[in-house]
């Protein structure tokens, strides 16, 4: 695992890093576990952007991963690790002893020919899944539940793992990737390890053309508006906008909280700030 740079025959691939997909051991996903995935472009059911700069992109199909782990006490062997074009992280293909076959966030350290196994009474290996009060202090853990049976929520992508910092009555307190510590309940399953695939934080596109592959259009600066499309638009000769950045509508996109009161606020042990 590792990532890939380029001579610089073109401008673009002076910067330009890719991941080297060492890890990766099957180039065609398994069919059975296919699904058609619908671009929306950012649109909501009324057919309004709700989301800007998305649309285009290669097309997809959607994996369907196993985040609840729910196949409890049956051995499963990893027979591939795949890429998925939906997400940062890699997937791994496991076939059970029953024959079914599921996908699973791949972990690092997870290699083809590993066992995996859910269940209360697995051994602490990278890649098994466990309730957190089976889990002792210390490890990391991935594809946390915030309810039970509703499957992983927390810590899915890319090189993310949560840590278990203390357990205290019904409750498991996680110190998660942002650096809120938050109490979630003890009967909620867990991955063991990190998620794998480690070096995407480091994968420089070197050209506009690769952000367009993956649907994401283009973003022009406001202060490179005129007033009438902008709140921070206009001016004589080149301006610094002469206001707090904001949205095109006018609201503050630097500092101000969005984030409305909640009930599970009083999980909320450290926020992140």
């Amino acid at each position: 695992m590792g990532l890939r740079k380029y001579k610089p025959y073109t401008p673009s691939l002076r910067w330009k890093q890719t991941s080297d997909f060492e890890e990766i051991t099957k180039s065609k996903p398994e069919k059975s576990l296919l699904r058609s995935l619908k671009k929306h472009g950012g649109r909501n059911n009324h057919g309004r952007i709700t989301t800007r700069h998305r649309g285009g992109g290669h097309k997809r199909r959607l994996r369907m991963v196993d985040f609840r782990r729910d196949k409890i006490g049956v051995a499963a062997h990893v027979i591939g690790i795949e890429y998925d074009p939906n997400r940062s992280a890699n997937l791994a293909l496991l076939q059970y002893e029953d024959g079914e076959k599921r996908y699973i966030l791949a972990p690092l350290g997870l290699r083809v020919g590993d066992t995996v196994k859910s269940g209360e009474d697995v051994e602490f290996k990278v890649g098994n899944a466990m309730p957190l009060a089976r889990i002792p202090l210390g490890l990391s853990v991935h594809n946390i539940e915030l309810q039970k049976g509703k499957g992983g929520q927390l810590a899915r992508s890319a090189g993310s793992f949560a840590e278990l910092v203390a357990k205290e009555g019904k409750f498991a307190h996680l110190k998660l990737p942002s650096g809120e510590v938050r109490l979630v309940h003890q009967v909620n399953y867990a991955t063991i390890g990190q998620i794998g695939n480690i070096d995407h934080e480091n994968v420089v596109s070197g050209k506009a053309g690769r952000s367009r592959w993956l649907g994401v259009r283009p973003t022009v600066r406001g202060v490179a508006m005129n007033p009438v499309d902008h709140p921070m638009g206009g001016g004589e000769g080149r301006s610094s906008g002469g206001r707090h950045p904001c949205s095109p509508w006018g609201k503050l996109s630097k500092g101000m909280k969005t984030r409305g009161r909640k009930q599970s606020d009083r999980y909320i042990v450290k926020r992140r700030k």
